[in-house]
């Protein structure tokens, strides 16, 4: 996993996600999801191009439920878009780049 992409955990989602001054697009995974792995070459790249306006962060649901109940997370992956501290978009299962483009674009 490249350095652009923070490992979230219960002790840090508020620091990096709900007090972030920038957008931050949180991938909901786990490391038994084929779907999940699908993507996160997807989720790098992306992490890369858009490093100047979107923070980007993964969430393992199996360490973390508590999280993953809170958002509502019932299949993934699922990708979560939060800005000023609140959901404001999401994207279920695995989805092509351009997908996740048009959501990053949608809501910067």
């Amino acid at each position: 996993m490249n350095s652009n992409i923070i490992q979230l955990n219960q002790s840090n989602f508020k620091e990096e996600v709900i007090d972030s001054n920038i957008p931050v697009i949180v991938d909901f995974w786990a490391p038994w999801c084929g779907p999940c792995r699908m993507i996160a070459p997807i989720i790098e790249q992306l992490s890369v191009e858009h490093s100047q306006k979107v923070k980007f962060a993964k969430l393992n649901v199996d360490e973390n439920s508590d999280l993953s109940g809170k958002y509502g997370i019932s299949s993934i992956p699922a990708i979560l878009m939060f800005k000023s501290g609140q959901k404001v978009d999401a994207l279920v299962g695995a989805r092509p780049k351009q997908a996740f483009d048009d959501m990053i674009k949608r809501n910067i």
